[in-house]
Parts: C-alpha cells; sequence; structure tokens
C-alpha cells in the first residue's frame, strides 16, 4: 500500500548552495544547442508530471518545440542535487523545461500532451515512482499561460471523472522570469537545472527505464 508523501515544512527543508548543479555550456544532444538557450522566437513553458527522463524525450519529439531541459521546481532548497530532491526534503517537482514555436505549436497542444501523458489525480507520485518529486504541476509563465492552463485542468477534469477517475491533483504556480506571453511573475518558483546526466538521459541510456504513465483518456478541447 502506497504511502502519502507530504511537503517538506519550508524550516526543515534542505539549504542547498548558491551555485547551479549543471555546469555552463552544457550541449543539448537532440537540438544541439545549450539546454538552457530559448531559440528565437520561442516561449517558454514548465511541466512537472513524473519522472522526468521519459517527459523530456515527449516534448522533444513534438514537432514545434525547439528546445527542452530537465531540474527541479516548486520547492524550497536552492540548486539542490537530485539527491536532495529525491530526499522529500527540498519540495521541488522534477520538471521539463520546453521551448516552444507559438507558429508550429501553442500552450494548449502542450497541455493537451501534458494531461494525456500522465496521471494527473495521484497527488504525489506516478504509478510505482512516489515522492513529492513525482507531483503534478504546471509553472505558468505570465497570465496567459495561467489562464489556458486552469482552463485545461478544467477539460481534463471532465474527461477524468467521466472515466471513473477522482480529482486531479495537478497544481498551478506562477514561474519567475522566462517568456511566455503575458509577461512574467518576478515572484514565482524558479527552475533549477538538473545535473549534465539528467539531461536528454534517454539519449545517454537509451534502456533507461522511465514510463510514461499514459491512462488513454483523451483531453482534446
Amino acid at each position: 500500500m502506497f504511502g502519502k508523501p507530504r511537503l517538506v515544512d519550508p524550516r526543515l527543508a534542505l539549504p542547498g548552495r548558491d551555485t547551479p548543479v549543471l555546469p555552463p555550456g552544457v550541449v543539448h544532444d537532440v537540438f544541439g544547442t545549450d539546454v538552457l538557450a530559448t531559440p528565437g522566437g520561442s516561449q517558454v513553458a514548465y511541466f512537472a508530471l513524473g519522472c522526468f527522463w521519459g517527459e523530456e524525450k515527449l516534448f522533444w519529439q513534438i514537432p514545434g518545440v525547439t528546445n527542452t531541459a530537465v531540474g527541479y521546481m516548486g520547492g524550497f532548497t536552492p540548486n539542490p542535487t537530485y539527491q536532495e530532491v529525491c530526499s522529500g526534503r527540498t519540495g521541488h517537482a522534477e520538471t521539463v523545461r520546453v521551448c516552444f514555436d507559438p507558429a508550429q505549436v501553442g500552450y494548449d497542444d502542450l497541455l493537451t500532451h501534458f494531461f494525456e501523458a500522465h496521471d494527473p489525480t495521484q497527488g504525489m507520485r506516478q504509478g510505482n515512482d512516489v515522492g513529492t518529486q513525482y507531483r503534478s504541476a504546471l509553472f505558468t509563465v505570465g497570465s496567459e499561460q495561467a489562464d489556458a492552463a486552469a482552463a485545461a485542468r478544467d477539460r481534463a477534469q471532465e474527461a477524468y471523472a467521466s472515466a471513473g477517475y477522482g480529482a486531479i491533483t495537478t497544481e498551478i504556480t506562477p514561474a519567475a522570469g522566462g517568456t511566455g506571453g503575458g509577461g512574467a511573475d518576478a515572484d514565482g518558483v524558479t527552475f533549477y537545472p538538473a545535473e549534465a546526466y539528467h539531461q536528454q538521459y534517454l539519449v545517454k541510456n537509451p534502456g533507461g527505464y522511465c514510463p510514461i504513465h499514459a491512462t488513454g483518456v483523451a483531453c482534446r478541447a
């Protein structure tokens, strides 16, 4: 029987560090650019839907996506390591940073992929992956993304309820900075990039384990 992990009390969170755990200049194994670059004309979005290895691969395969990176978001510890996040003492969720060309793929389309690629009703887990780092979350850049995310969550809730699932637990939280339309939220949560070996992990390790927990529920508008 699965337990019910809870977010760490901020007073008990690990202290982290001042410098990123990802060194500068890491090149994307698929796109051939700096993994943290935002290509010209692209917008940025952040998605947390379980283990970030498989989720990143899902997004880089979508036409119109121009760059991806994995990292940690939504917690209290600055620049955490993977081991620290997995300890449950940082409060972060494993997150994919997605750059996309809105002329080729819209944020609404990415939201549909998000809600269809995992079970957003499971709380602090996805399948056998249990912990606060596996929770479902959308970190929105600007008011337009926030409104779109809320509307997509409402549509998905109808679809999941019709299929016999419970309440969607997906968090919607403003992200700091970035480019997403409608302005950025300076007080939003920060994306901390993960270590280099996690970036495009399933290219480096094609036999790596990281299932997509799709349910088969369709969430198209």
